[in-house]
């Protein structure tokens, strides 16, 4: 919601075309992936590990956010650009937040939720 929030802002600002193709792009990919889990995709193709790739989303997600955010603040030239700037700070700190608690997820059940606990571990 932050980055779609951060896209808008860009748009009615008519800021430059970088800020708000970076931010349709990671709206774009996040769609992806809460489509994919929504549809359960990620158990039909399990040829992929999809927890990292959402990981390495998470950090690239990152990089270009606080990257186009910072841009967007040094210059001040518009009210929306730079309220598209904070918003994108802060989705730049939620998809830190996101990666991390994928990763503790991870740590804590490297096997995944694919796997299945013999019926003596349930009893």
């Amino acid at each position: 919601a932050l980055t779609v929030t951060s896209m808008a802002l860009f748009i009615i600002a008519q800021a430059p075309e970088p800020y708000i193709v970076i931010t349709g792009f990671e709206v774009t990919i996040t769609f992806f992936f809460i489509i994919l889990y929504m549809l359960r995709l990620d158990r039909l193709i399990d040829c992929l590990f999809w927890p990292l790739l959402d990981i390495i989303n998470s950090m690239v997600t990152t990089i270009f956010m606080i990257i186009i955010s910072v841009l967007a603040l040094i210059p001040e030239t518009s009210t929306f650009i730079v309220l598209g700037g904070v918003f994108g700070l802060l989705a730049a700190v939620c998809c830190i937040a996101d990666g991390a608690l994928i990763y503790r997820k991870l740590l804590r059940n490297p096997s995944g939720p694919y796997q299945k606990k013999p019926i003596h571990d349930k009893i």
